[in-house]
């Protein structure tokens, strides 16, 4: 049976030239990159070298960018290392784990922190955030993209309310990197994290832009890799890949946004064809180009999933980082659906191997499935 692949918002596979590009740093290319003799300088060259790209993919200069091992450390360096006992930040309530526990942690530790509420299609209210900031007010973090839902928040708009009252302002652009253009500049953007396998490169890379001028507390202490904002060896190869990922990305960038988005709205626009099913998140230019996510009334969507993976389809029902959790999903409920809304729900997430085919053959079985489920559901509706 034939595998089809609709996950790319939880992981990507690592691109061909990616691997290839990183292969001599596991073997020929080994040397440790803060060691003087030639096989760090070796490795430290193209540590440096990847950097610059990284940089250049979002109009930053090469040391405001620290490499760590992933998204998740990014944005707990970022939240954790600007923000003080006695300091209040602002965030939203649709935030990934990442930075919502990192909030949490910060609350126990005399941090106040203002969770913001979001519409139906998960945007946050610029006015709302206005209205939020008060003059103890130290950060604000806003995801640039929903990783369950696709919304695209108003990040320029943001960043400019951030810069005018002299707050840090992070966003976790862990689902934007990569897939539309970034300017951390024109955005007014503090702090940024990215991170490598959700563009085709490896797993345990990551980055975090920080603005040059901007204290910052590290999270791990020990060396003075990284500007000591980050202790430990660097990973070489998996930063090389990063680098080599960014490159690829960067030049496909129109090409995949047109391409994948044509086959996301062709999937929506059949997908709700199904009676009782709804689209969460927004239509058109506010949701990023690859994602769609459903609500199907009386089934499980768990249940769904795993019907999908029997016809050969992988799909979620939400972040992969909560997928064992059996809580309905934060960013459905903050949206403003019931529990059972959110229980069934599918996001299915699009990349650069989809085909128009498996898209088909996704909408073929499908309706089936979801009315099988509906008929033996005891929530409700047969």
């Amino acid at each position: 049976m034939k595998k089809i692949y609709m996950d790319y918002a939880a992981t990507t596979p690592v691109d061909p030239e990616v691997l290839k590009a990183m292969r001599p740093f596991f073997s020929r290319r080994y040397g440790n990159a803060s060691s003087l003799h030639s096989f760090g300088q070796d490795a430290r060259k193209a540590v440096e070298g990847a950097r610059e790209i990284v940089a250049g993919m979002i109009n930053a200069e090469p040391g405001e960018i620290i490499f760590l091992s992933g998204g998740s450390e990014a944005d707990n360096l970022a939240v954790k290392g600007s923000v003080k006992q006695g300091n209040h930040m602002i965030t939203t309530a649709i935030e990934h784990p990442a930075v919502l526990r990192a909030c949490e942690y910060l609350e126990k530790n005399g941090v106040e922190v203002t969770y913001l509420p979001v519409d139906r299609d998960g945007f946050v209210s610029v006015q709302d955030l206005k209205d939020a900031m008060r003059k103890e007010t130290k950060l604000v973090s806003v995801m640039f993209v929903n990783n369950e839902i696709g919304t695209i928040e108003p990040i320029e708009d943001i960043g400019k309310i951030c810069r005018q009252k002299g707050v840090l302002f992070h966003t976790d652009a862990v689902q934007a990197f990569g897939k539309i253009p970034v300017d951390v500049k024109k955005m007014n953007i503090d702090m940024l994290s990215g991170s490598g396998h959700k563009i085709y490169g490896p797993k345990g890379v990551g980055f975090l832009y920080v603005r040059k001028g901007i204290g910052l507390a590290p999270l791990i202490h020990g060396g003075s890799q990284e500007n000591s904002r980050r202790a430990g060896t660097e990973n070489a190869a998996g930063i090389v890949g990063l680098g080599k990922a960014c490159e690829i990305a960067k030049e496909n960038m129109d090409l995949e946004q047109e391409r994948i988005g044509k086959l996301r709205d062709y999937l929506i626009e059949n997908a709700l064809k199904i009676p009782d099913t709804g689209l969460n998140g927004p239509r058109g230019e506010g949701r990023i180009y690859n994602n769609a996510n459903f609500s199907f009334s009386f089934i499980e969507g768990e249940a769904l999933v795993m019907r999908l993976d029997d016809r050969g389809i992988a799909a979620s029902t939400g972040s992969a980082c909560s997928s064992k959790n059996l809580k309905p999903s934060h960013v459905l409920t903050g949206i403003g659906l019931t529990h059972e809304q959110a229980h069934g729900s599918l996001r299915v997430s699009l990349g650069r191997h989809t085909t128009r085919e498996e898209v088909d053959y996704f909408l073929k079985v499908l309706p089936g499935i979801v009315k099988d489920l509906r008929r033996i559901s005891p929530l409700g509706r047969k």
